[in-house]
């Protein structure tokens, strides 16, 4: 096919469709309003991070030793982003909705169904135009990390570019949400209630049922706040991401489904019931890979490497059975220092609660409370400690093989600046706006006829 070839979905060109997508996403006066309304709500929480690190920094200069501690993942990106997620939340699914709630209202769906195009090719079309709406709206964040460069901050490009995809799939995951809200409700109010119902009910997830063990613990993890949680710790899960891509591509379906009027409800029902069956399976298989990427700049979620080369090579089964209950902070502690990186080193881990109803106070005069027990092969040992330099040992002296010897590696420097935001806020209070403000001004220019052939 050569390049000037144009290219065609049951005869009818699919750029025109596209381009007129585009146009009605970003002629909307919502997607402007969004952007408008970012600058300021995400410059703040950079000069807020700015001034708090520069606090941190500045004890840091005094102790060297505290240096270490200092993270721009941690203390400017994650904050910064922070924001964008919030007007990602609540603000984007006006923009999303735009693209198919307008139509569906003026009756213009009707003769958009006409032409000779697929609904899966409308819904393609628009998740596209989604996906252009939410790169652009990424300007004030991608802004605040230009300023921080000039500032003479620190970037790392692999966690920095990771976390930027978890925002990227969130964001896209709202995006295809809010059109399937859109095509089975009969107005943008309803839409934008029901995107809302999805987003904000995740909220209210993690505050009520997040740390329960069993079917509350299965339930939490549906909240979409937890899809940004690992990218903000530095990992990149391929399990996760698959996970992402399967359910953004199951709302997509479901938009498709329930896009045409005229289709009998039993038979939009039965399509949707398989859809989701699909979604399900995909997303269990999801569980069963393993592979995480630690992209901190200080390794922070993985072993030291002569550690994990020697715990790779350790094929027989380890259980391990936590004798604590799951909001105790213990628990989180030995999760977040042993356990998890345990499952990302080691090919063949279960971790198991002794009792998913002990509590802390109940169990106070258990004797076995706070032991964690680790089964390796025929062996075991219990521990209580939740540091990688006891638990290592024990796990060694179960397979028995030595520790390895610590490979030289330089420790993490840090990354100490006391820097001023006060050019932050000009910028994000002044500058960006009104050159959003241009932008959208001679957007309202071009003409707004867009003729599809």
């Amino acid at each position: 096919m050569h390049s000037h070839e144009t290219f065609h979905l049951r005869g009818a060109p699919f750029s025109p469709l596209l381009a007129k997508e585009l146009w009605e996403v970003l002629a909307g006066r919502a997607f402007w309003t969004m952007l408008l309304l970012m600058c300021p709500l995400i410059g703040y929480s950079f000069f807020q991070a700015v001034s708090l690190y520069g606090e941190a920094s500045a004890a840091a200069l005094q102790s060297p030793a505290m240096a270490s501690a200092l993270s721009p993942l941690d203390g400017v990106l994650v904050p910064t982003l922070g924001a964008s997620y919030v007007a990602i939340t609540l603000l984007f699914p006006f923009v999303a909705i735009r693209v198919l709630g307008q139509e569906k209202e003026s009756g213009a769906l009707r003769l958009l169904i006409q032409l000779p195009y697929r609904s899966s090719t409308l819904i393609v079309a628009k998740l596209v135009a989604v996906l252009v709406a939410l790169l652009l709206s990424s300007i004030p964040a991608a802004s605040a990390l230009a300023v921080w460069r000039m500032l003479g901050g620190h970037l790392s490009a692999p966690e920095t570019l990771n976390l930027l995809l978890g925002h990227l799939l969130y964001g896209l995951l709202v995006g295809a949400i809010a059109l399937f809200a859109a095509s089975v409700s009969e107005s943008a109010a309803t839409a934008a209630i029901v995107t809302l119902a999805f987003t904000i009910g995740s909220w209210v997830l993690d505050f009520t049922v997040a740390g329960h063990p069993g079917l509350l613990e299965w339930i939490a993890r549906l909240s979409l706040t937890q899809v940004l949680r690992t990218f903000e710790q530095g990992l990149l899960s391929a399990s996760l991401v698959v996970g992402i891509a399967a359910t953004i591509g199951g709302f997509a379906a479901l938009a498709t489904i329930w896009l045409p009027p005229g289709v009998r409800f039993r038979k939009k029902l039965y399509c949707s019931v398989g859809s989701v069956l699909a979604v399900a399976v995909v997303l269990g298989l999801a569980t069963q890979v393993r592979l995480a990427i630690d992209l901190t700049e200080d390794q922070r979620n993985s072993f030291a490497m002569a550690d994990q080369t020697a715990l790779a090579k350790l094929a027989e089964p380890l259980v391990v059975t936590v004798h604590l209950a799951p909001e105790d902070p213990r628990y989180a502690d030995l999760q977040r220092n042993v356990l998890a990186k345990l499952e990302r080193a080691m090919p063949n881990v279960s971790i198991r609660l002794a009792d998913g109803r002990q509590n802390p106070r109940t169990n106070a005069g258990d004797d076995s409370y706070g032991e964690v027990e680790y089964a390796y092969g025929s062996r075991s040992d219990i521990s209580r400690s939740s540091s990688p330099r006891e638990i290592l040992p024990l796990l060694y002296g179960l397979a028995g093989i030595s520790s390895p010897a610590p490979a030289s590696a330089g420790d993490f420097p840090g990354y100490p600046l006391v820097a001023s935001g006060q050019v932050a806020l000009f910028w994000f209070f002044c500058g960006l706006p009104v050159c959003i403000a241009l932008a959208w001004w001679q957007s309202r220019r071009i003409p707004q006829t867009i003729t599809m052939y």
